[in-house]
């Protein structure tokens, strides 16, 4: 059972700004030591003219959030988190009431493990209905998307294995490393470290020469269409992945960046057929890809919120821009730890004008007092941080 709390309001100090902000922080009647931070959605900036001239449509909220799987939680890979964080009984019930306190329609959750003995229950019990995709090999985590009933109906889904890159690219598969410059590694630390703290090995990854092998990573992504419950029965694609985390073979990554919006593109036209419908695209997940970076380069080249829409193409095949390079520019960090801090998360969209963000999951900035030596900590439970929107839909 989740404790019961009370709210109070702790100031922080915004970058920008020496004046205090808010955030809501859980504090416990039972102990004594802080609870998780309970994030909230910050309203985009709006002219007052804009706001009168149109009325507001449906809205509907979706949350990313790497939870950082227990399987990788070790007391030797987060040294820096104190050892109370770190145990599987308050980690998952901090998580817990993280998740519930966002209260969002869409939760897109990676590094998903005990899905089946703990978290599809516990979460399903908010509201919410889940679908989940595991990754392969020896893995025991994945992504899963959760719903509200409430908000929308599911009508079709389909998981994706980058595993079927070995038979979808082989010819490709040897000229890979040609195509990317390896050298702009852009990500993490120069330690080959993932984003959960994890030393790699040679050993561990096979031959690096062998596209096969290189190809061969267990990583895995769920899509699903849904139905929203609004008067327009508006229909909507959302997506929730995982990509490779290592740094120096940024050509895996970009190739399961090509694969998942070809498949997108694939899934959002069967979709189209099926059900008579032009659905709205959002795609969330651990990018393990700083904003600039090659992967990120791909996956935004085809979507300017400004200007008019490139023609699809098989190189391009779903345009997609970033929640908060739209809204408010990229944070500076959704992972945290004393060997690496950036960017790898994001909330992409389809900017069609069907749906638009209209207010962004706030995020605390390198001086909060939360963030100080690096994640999980009492009042963030994974070292990732939740990102999120919410959407209105143009009725």
């Amino acid at each position: 059972m989740l404790k019961s709390s009370f709210f109070c309001l702790i100031p922080r100090f915004s970058l920008a700004s020496s004046s205090p902000r808010y955030r809501k922080v859980c504090l416990s009647k039972m102990s004594t030591a802080p609870e998780p931070l309970c994030p909230k959605f910050i309203p985009v900036e709006k002219s007052e003219i804009a706001s009168i001239s149109k009325p507001e449509g449906f809205k509907f909220s979706l949350v990313s959030y790497n939870i950082l799987a227990q399987a990788y939680v070790k007391s030797t890979l987060f040294p820096h988190s104190p050892s109370p964080c770190l145990k599987w009984k308050a980690r998952s019930q901090a998580i817990l009431t993280v998740l519930k306190g966002l209260g969002s329609d869409f939760l897109c959750l990676q590094e998903l493990d005990e899905y089946d003995s703990f978290y599809k229950k516990n979460i399903e019990s908010f509201g919410y209905s889940s679908i989940y995709v595991q990754r392969g090999g020896q893995k025991k985590d994945g992504c899963g998307i959760f719903y509200k009933h409430k908000s929308a109906e599911l009508i079709i889904e389909e998981k994706i294995d980058y595993n079927d890159l070995l038979n979808s690219i082989q010819d490709e598969a040897a000229s890979l490393k040609k195509d990317v410059d390896l050298s702009a590694s852009g990500n993490k630390s120069d330690e080959s470290t993932n984003d959960s703290g994890q030393k790699s090995t040679q050993t561990d990854r096979g031959d690096p020469n062998d596209p096969r092998v290189r190809l061969k990573r267990d990583c895995v992504g769920i899509m699903a269409a849904f139905k929203l419950n609004d008067p327009s029965c508006h229909h909507i694609i959302v997506a929730n992945t995982h990509i490779y985390w290592d740094p120096e073979w940024i050509d895996v990554k970009l190739a399961q960046a090509k694969y998942l919006l070809r498949r997108l593109a694939e899934f959002k036209s069967r979709v189209s057929d099926q059900f008579g419908c032009s659905p709205s695209v959002i795609v969330a997940g651990d990018f393990n890809s700083v904003p600039g970076d090659q992967v990120y380069q791909y996956i935004v080249s085809g979507a300017s919120p400004l200007g008019p829409q490139p023609e699809i193409s098989d190189e391009m095949p779903i345009p997609l821009c970033s929640v908060y390079a739209y809204t408010k520019g990229e944070p500076p960090f959704t992972n945290c730890t004393p060997g690496f801090t950036g960017t790898l998360d994001y909330v992409l969209f389809s900017p069609s004008g069907d749906i638009k963000p209209v207010s962004y999951l706030e995020l605390p900035g390198p001086e909060s007092s939360d963030v100080q030596g690096g994640l999980p900590n009492y009042y963030h439970p994974s070292d990732h941080l939740p990102i999120g929107a919410e959407f209105e839909v143009d009725t």
